[in-house]
């Protein structure tokens, strides 16, 4: 999965720019599936039968990555831009990006000043992303313009995937490339003459902005239960405000409650035993700084029972986030660990048949 992981970070998709990773999903899955579409927000929608009849599990991983879009060239040729997502202004100035223009791709930074000049400034100062600009190498906004550059152009960050330690790799993009890698892992090598129902995977637009893409995606669908599956901050690094309760390494998150969700007790349950019965590495987890997917699945229709499988990462929504491995995987397991024990919709009522 690492390789498809590498691959699919590499394919830029911001919020509402997510084209090319859907169009990458598609044709890698469009002989694989039962069923498969691409709805109006351009989320895909991938159904596979099992063998038996049982229950119909809607798993979501959304397709877009944090970024930006340009809003206006100035006539020196800098860019200036709004952000696709959350950011922390912080770690804005002097990173690596990648403007795509309709001529394609083209490096940039978004600047900062020289350290010679901090004895000028306001060492204390955090600039609002509004000060901040990209700089392409153009001299001036007609040269910009010659290079393909317009208004409304995507900006993503630029670090590719790289190892570090044993099992550890950091890059861009890992939210939430890793849950639809973790998906397409899945539909393709799950043995679904083993299964108990259907399931139907939906590759998201838009989570970033809203959970936008599975809203629109939970009116067409009638699940009998539901999960995302998503990264996860930690809390295991020595800042104050850490509290060790989630650590990379530390197995597959099995979601209890975020911002967006309070898990169905009957969904986390049924992924903790199927997490001890496999032996799978797992780690629970109350994060309210959070929301995924399942926020927006589990109020359809008249409510489905969901929970969220997390891959612990450490320093989200930048161009550096890391995960571990061998939790990436364990999670991968979990999810066929899931789909293989399910049998009936009463597995995840939220009250048993008397």
């Amino acid at each position: 999965m690492k390789e498809l992981l590498k691959e699919l970070i590499n394919i830029p998709g911001p919020c509402g720019f997510e084209h090319e990773v859907i169009r990458f999903l598609y044709e890698r899955l469009k002989d694989k599936a039962d069923e498969i579409r691409i709805d109006g927000l351009g989320s895909l929608i991938v159904t596979k039968h099992g063998q038996f009849e049982g229950p119909h599990l809607a798993v979501s991983a959304h397709t877009d990555e944090v970024g930006f879009i340009v809003k206006k060239i100035e006539e020196s040729g800098l860019l200036r831009f709004e952000k696709l997502g959350g950011h922390d202004d912080r770690i804005l100035p002097a990173q690596r990006v990648t403007v795509t223009s309709e001529n394609g791709p083209h490096p940039g930074v978004i600047g900062t000043i020289s350290a010679h000049m901090m004895k000028f400034d306001n060492a204390q100062a955090i600039r609002n992303y509004r000060e901040l600009y990209i700089d392409i190498g153009a001299e001036d906004k007609a040269e910009a313009l010659a290079m393909g550059i317009r208004t409304g152009d995507y900006v993503t960050w630029d670090s590719p995937l790289r190892e570090a330690g044993g099992h550890r790799v950091y890059g861009h993009a890992f939210d939430d490339r890793c849950g639809c890698a973790i998906l397409v892992n899945a539909l393709e090598t799950a043995d679904f003459s083993k299964v108990h129902g259907t399931l139907t995977c939906i590759f998201s637009t838009q989570e970033e902005v809203g959970l936008r893409g599975a809203h629109a995606a939970a009116t067409a669908l009638k699940p009998d239960a539901a999960l995302a599956v998503d990264t996860t901050a930690v809390s295991d690094t020595p800042e104050a405000m850490m509290d060790r309760t989630l650590a990379l390494g530390g197995g597959a998150g099995i979601k209890i409650m975020d911002a967006s969700l309070i898990a169905s007790k009957a969904v986390w349950k049924f992924m903790e035993k199927a997490a001890e019965e496999e032996n799978i590495p797992y780690q629970t987890e109350i994060f309210t700084g959070i929301g995924t997917d399942a926020g927006a699945l589990h109020m359809g229709y008249a409510g489905v029972p969901s929970g969220v499988i997390s891959v612990p990462s450490r320093y989200a929504h930048s161009c550096i986030e890391m995960i571990d491995t061998e939790d990436f995987e364990n999670c991968a397991k979990l999810l066929k660990a899931f789909l293989y024990r399910m049998r009936s919709r009463e597995d995840f009522a939220f009250l048993p048949v008397q």
